[in-house]
């Protein structure tokens, strides 16, 4: 699958397209076949049931960590925004949602209808076989169900190794992260591969697997990983909105609205901490070392570099150039150069054409390079 990543999203979109709309019309279809296995499922619409349990069992706080995993999805959407588009997400998401919606509420209804008068809970689950997806599945359908299900998880992961691709090259162009080659596999803007992350995300994937084994030890270091992202989202959006200059009132009701639901979920999170959660902050703690340090070191390195007036040099260059007696380094001499002023250059580049062993050439030629969202720039 890493492997496929080189050929861009618009191949592997013409694959994975169909196949995640299969997914999810599965989804819609087995939850519709058991929504009317018990109908009082759509109580459930009702804030107040969520209330009333929290009140009456105020240790029931700490499922807000399994409840926060049914939310979890919806923050890959803004970083594949460059892959595949404002209009296809928001169009694509109505469809997507509703399908969800289904499912968990003709899981619901199955479990009200076939085990009222049990507790579900881990150990129950492992006695009885109880499983509410795939029990909503007929018996002759689990093993196509699984293959579709297996399919579809696959296919998922793309938006996020997509997406790291882009946020990786923001960071890059940020020096916020160390370079990497960056390719472009199609002519569609904002699509690129980046080889090295690429290795990257699958070595990381392999050591996490073999790490966790089960799936379902996983659920702490990403719920965390989820939570910690939703925290940052609110945090930028709220600085964007101070770019707009929206006014404070509306910008302090937004903070402290998200943030009293996202405290919530993440001190229920954070119980499962030693069970897996502190992976998250390992390597988010190792990826925030990498780029403070580079960081800090480009800072460091800016401050010794000393920019000069080109104008002041070009005469004696003029003179270098046209002097015979000095033996001619090049036909033409290209120096790459870090200056967003084209009126500027950085006095060791004068230095290593004046100085010591003068450079004579015909054409002396500054190159600053740019990067653009277009392909082949």
């Amino acid at each position: 699958f890493f492997f496929l990543q080189q050929f861009g999203t618009t191949a592997i979109g013409k694959l994975f397209g169909p196949i995640m709309f299969i997914w999810f019309s599965m989804l819609a279809i087995l939850g519709v076949y058991h929504i009317f296995d018990d109908l009082s499922i759509f109580k459930a619409l009702s804030p107040w049931y969520a209330i009333n349990f929290l009140a009456t069992y105020p240790s029931g706080f700490w499922l807000l960590g399994a409840v926060f995993l049914c939310t979890t999805g919806a923050e890959a959407l803004y970083s594949d925004l460059g892959h595949c588009g404002r209009a296809n997400i928001r169009t694509s998401w109505i469809y997507v949602k509703s399908c969800l919606l289904l499912n968990y509420f003709g899981q619901g209804a199955y479990l009200l209808a076939n085990y009222s008068d049990v507790t579900v809970n881990d150990a129950a689950r492992k006695l009885m076989g109880i499983n509410a997806f795939y029990d909503l599945m007929p018996h002759w359908f689990i093993i196509i169900g699984v293959v579709i299900a297996t399919t579809a998880a696959i296919i998922a992961s793309q938006a996020m190794i997509s997406g790291s691709f882009t946020l990786i090259s923001e960071a890059m162009r940020l020096n916020l992260w160390p370079k990497f080659k960056i390719r472009y596999p199609s002519e569609e803007k904002g699509q690129l591969f980046i080889p090295g992350i690429n290795m990257l995300l699958f070595i990381g994937c392999v050591g996490v697997v073999l790490y966790f084994r089960e799936s379902n030890k996983m659920e702490a270091a990403y719920g965390l990983a989820i939570i910690v992202t939703m925290f940052t989202t609110t945090i930028l959006f709220a600085n964007y909105l101070i770019a707009k200059r929206v006014k404070a009132v509306w910008i302090y009701c937004f903070l402290i609205g998200y943030f009293v639901i996202e405290a919530a979920y993440l001190i229920a999170l954070m119980q499962k901490f030693m069970h897996g959660g502190y992976i998250t902050l390992i390597m988010g703690g190792v990826m925030f070392s990498i780029m403070y340090v580079w960081y800090r070191s480009r800072k460091i390195k800016n401050r010794y570099v000393e920019f000069v007036r080109l104008e002041h040099y070009i005469p004696q260059i003029q003179e270098l150039s046209n002097d015979k007696t000095v033996p001619k380094y090049a036909t033409h001499l290209v120096y790459l150069t870090s200056a967003n002023n084209p009126k500027e250059i950085e006095h060791k580049i004068i230095y290593s054409i004046l100085n010591k062993k003068p450079k004579r050439s015909d054409i002396y030629w500054f190159v600053h390079v740019d990067t653009l969202d277009d392909p082949y720039t």
